[in-house]
């Protein structure tokens, strides 16, 4: 996949600065709350969605603590009831734009995302606008487990899916098809691989170049999405200069 390896090198280093900001455990506790409700069980072993919501919260240093307590509210009456909505759009300058929400209040969201859009200048689209500029993969990423030798895990990764394998300042990027995604993560468990992160994201196939200036113009537009306590994820399609993701960091 042409640039992939930068592409999954920044938002690797991306997610890093994210779990800094402080809102990503509130995140990763929608995100075990729906799966709860979606698995139909608060028990990991039986439910897919959870084990892999539980291995994230792993990945980005959530507590132990915190997980049992989000399981253990989301298997109760009192639970709070999320729904899963996207929106599309563009931004200036023709960057296309995925959002990625839960939330407990659809009109609230809708309102404000619109708002988000049209103060920076951007144009909210309909359902299945973008599906011609991102292809939805699975992504894993994980340091190579001590012991393990290289090239025979590259072998069995690729035997059950994968796509892709990259391999960048010691961590290892692995992408597959979405309809593969719950192969290859039983078999990534089977090898008792830890992951940082294993999710099925947004990838862009087209991508937009930007100088400085415009860059950062529609950087704060993503910021302020990513503020929003009801977004889970901005995916964009900017081909984003090393230089630039210094800009932002």
């Amino acid at each position: 996949m042409s640039g992939h390896s930068k592409w999954s090198t920044i938002k690797r280093k991306k997610g890093a600065i994210d779990a800094k900001k402080g809102k990503i455990f509130t995140k990763l506790i929608k995100e075990i709350s729906i799966a709860v409700k979606e698995g139909g069980s608060g028990e990991p072993d039986s439910n897919p969605r959870l084990r892999l919501a539980i291995q994230n919260a792993k990945g980005s240093n959530m507590p132990k603590d915190n997980i049992e307590r989000a399981i253990k509210k989301a298997a109760g009456a009192d639970a709070d009831s999320y729904e899963e909505v996207n929106y599309e759009g563009y931004a200036q300058h023709g960057v296309a734009v995925f959002v990625e929400c839960m939330t407990d209040n659809l009109n609230r969201t809708v309102s404000s995302i619109r708002a988000a859009f049209n103060k920076y200048g951007g144009n909210l689209g309909t359902k299945g606008s973008l599906e011609f500029i991102f292809d939805h993969k699975g992504i894993f990423t994980f340091q190579l487990p001590e012991g393990k030798d290289q090239d025979d895990l590259i072998l069995e990764i690729i035997d059950a899916g994968a796509e892709d394998v990259e391999i960048d300042e010691g961590y290892i990027t692995v992408t597959t098809a979405m309809e593969d995604f719950g192969n290859l993560n039983k078999k990534i468990e089977e090898l008792d691989i830890e992951t940082e992160s294993a999710e099925l994201q947004r990838i862009p196939k087209t991508t937009v170049s930007l100088d400085d200036d415009a860059f950062m113009k529609v950087m704060k537009f993503i910021d302020a999405l990513e503020d929003n306590d009801d977004v889970q994820k901005v995916y964009h399609n900017i081909d984003m200069k090393e230089s630039q993701f210094e800009l932002v960091n």
